[in-house]
């Protein structure tokens, strides 16, 4: 491993700007998976590693795995534990870092089969909650992820904790535009979820296959032309004085009536 001292090394500062920029990211087609389980999950799913960066205090309690990694990496480095804080982006570093090329992997949306059943997401901006619902489609058995450009980056450094490592083997597309892609896909039975008493209730629909589930902001859920594309509107029948879920467990219910 080669040793970095000084945080004016180019690489500190590129991974400084993985992490705090979407618009960089994209520029570079790379971005940063940072801790022992996200790093290992990415090392397991062959995701493309281009540095591995280490803390020099953990070589030693991580031995194996560290040398796993950097068997694939392109690149390996070791960091004191102040410099390594520099380019973490969490309160409490684990003392791993990995640089990663960017995964999209559009193969399963090239041609889809009849059985799959996918998630749409349309302008979803917490990274914690993009986190959480690739998650639960990973957990439940969806088969792949569409976001729109307009939702909160995917290689969010948040989006890929909170993920827990589903954004590294759950297929995904993103494309311009939701509604375009129900227009260039009319083989695809497509399900808007929304607010409305009057929509069908989810609890109570059957998932005619192949199929995609739509679910829009966190505010203003699904844009109001995506819905009219839709063949069907759902809804989640609640009970008491609730009148909205927060976006993630909404989705999670979804998913899981999609699903079962």
């Amino acid at each position: 491993m080669k040793k970095i001292t000084s945080k004016d090394n180019s690489l500190i500062k590129h991974i400084n700007k993985l992490n705090k920029s979407a618009k960089y990211r994209k520029e570079h087609y790379e971005f940063v998976a940072e801790g022992i389980r996200i790093c290992k999950d990415a090392f397991l799913s062959n995701a493309k590693i281009i540095s591995l960066l280490v803390c020099e205090d953990i070589i030693e309690k991580n031995f194996d795995l560290i040398n796993e990694i950097e068997n694939v990496s392109e690149n390996s480095y070791v960091l004191p534990k102040s410099l390594f804080k520099e380019i973490s982006d969490t309160k409490t570093p684990q003392g791993i870092i990995c640089v990663i090329k960017a995964l999209d992997n559009p193969t399963l949306f090239d041609k889809i089969k009849s059985n799959v059943k996918l998630l749409a997401l349309e302008n979803i901006q917490d990274p914690s909650n993009l986190g959480t619902i690739l998650r639960t489609a990973e957990a439940v058995g969806v088969s792949g992820v569409i976001l729109s450009d307009d939702c909160c980056d995917i290689y969010s450094p948040k989006v890929v904790r909170g993920s827990m490592g589903a954004v590294f083997r759950l297929p995904f597309k993103v494309v311009e535009s939701i509604g375009e892609y129900i227009l260039d896909n009319k083989n695809i039975n497509f399900y808007a979820s929304v607010v409305d008493e009057d929509a069908e209730k989810v609890t109570d629909f059957k998932f005619a296959e192949p199929c995609v589930l739509l679910v829009g902001n966190e505010g203003n859920g699904l844009k109001e032309s995506t819905v009219e594309l839709c063949d069907k509107r759902l809804t989640i029948p609640m009970n008491g004085r609730a009148e909205s879920l927060n976006v993630s467990a909404a989705a999670s219910i979804l998913m899981w009536e999609m699903i079962k």
